[in-house]
């Protein structure tokens, strides 16, 4: 048989299989997607970084995902990744009790600061405080059994070099990094690093299969739901952290759509809003653009209308 008759008939036997798998490798198309979100940060009185990625396809989109932002709260998801790792390296138990004294109260967001010394919480109790209702207290609990600088090695074994802890909470004494905190405060990240980050989570290579489903399970408790979670469908499940100080505010996380998972990181520096009401404009602002991501994967999806609010 001739060279050309079996290349043609090998060609043939191949294709309906090449558009098979090329019609489910095909990413959809985010021009729309990327217009649609600049136009909606080019009306913020701030600046906004997003990272969005399809975890069923890979597709991904970034708008300056690669800058740094103040991380605010956002980098105890680092904290709590860091902790599992030591948890799996069986240098530290999950059970294990450790002592609330006076001294270790800080303020900020969080319950423990309101609780009397001698509680003995493990912990499990202080990582599902620290991701569900933010507490500085817990997370600084963490810290000390962790070590700072624990932190940022295991972001960087993770390929995350731009995800920094500088200090305990509301203790800018303890920055291992005064120059950094000076700039970002209490830590550091990009959009696309924690989004890389959660994608990790979702895939199980952040620790490990069964300790990252339980990182997984904090994070869908999350009691924050002024941002992402604001004007997405009822029963919507996200797992996600967020993150406020005075000129910052962040939200990032993954939503379990219909269509796919989406990993996807809002953050904001140089806000003019500074207030902490419900509607501050960027608490506004996150919750649209994930409103919008959600729309662009999900068209069919019925979503809530949007309510009239100040200046849209």
């Amino acid at each position: 048989m001739r060279p050309s008759i079996r290349n043609a008939i090998l060609a043939a036997a191949l294709l309906p299989l090449l558009h098979a798998t090329g019609a489910a490798a095909q990413p959809a198309d985010t021009t729309q997607l990327r217009r649609e979100l600049e136009r909606i940060t080019a009306r913020h009185a701030g600046v906004t970084g997003i990272s969005v990625r399809n975890l069923a396809t890979g597709e991904s989109l970034s708008i300056r995902g690669e800058e740094t932002f103040p991380s605010a709260s956002l980098i105890k998801v680092a904290i709590l990744v860091t902790l599992l790792d030591e948890v799996h390296q069986e240098r530290v138990r999950l059970d294990e009790r450790s002592t609330l004294i006076a001294r270790d109260r800080v303020g900020g967001s969080g319950v423990l600061k309101h609780m009397a010394s001698g509680l003995e919480p493990t912990l499990a109790d202080y990582a599902w405080l620290m991701t569900t209702l933010s507490d500085n207290t817990a997370t600084n609990l963490l810290l000390d059994k962790l070590d700072i600088r624990s932190v940022g090695l295991k972001m960087e074994a993770l390929g995350l070099p731009h995800t920094k802890v500088h200090s305990k909470t509301f203790r800018r004494a303890t920055s291992i990094a005064p120059d950094s905190s000076a700039l970002y405060g209490f830590g550091v990240t990009t959009p696309d690093e924690t989004t890389q980050l959660f994608t990790m989570l979702h895939e199980g290579r952040a620790v490990s299969a069964a300790l990252d489903s339980v990182a997984l399970d904090m994070l869908f408790a999350n009691q924050d739901a002024n941002m992402m979670t604001r004007w997405l469908p009822d029963g919507t499940r996200v797992a996600h952290k967020t993150g406020s100080v005075d000129r910052s505010r962040n939200d990032c996380g993954i939503m379990n759509t219909p269509a796919a998972p989406i990993a996807l990181c809002v953050m904001t520096r140089e806000n003019e809003d500074t207030t902490y009401r419900i509607d501050n404009t960027a608490h506004l602002l996150i919750a649209r653009i994930a409103r919008e991501v959600y729309r662009h994967y999900n068209p069919a999806e019925e979503l809530p209308a949007l309510p009239v609010i100040g200046g849209g």
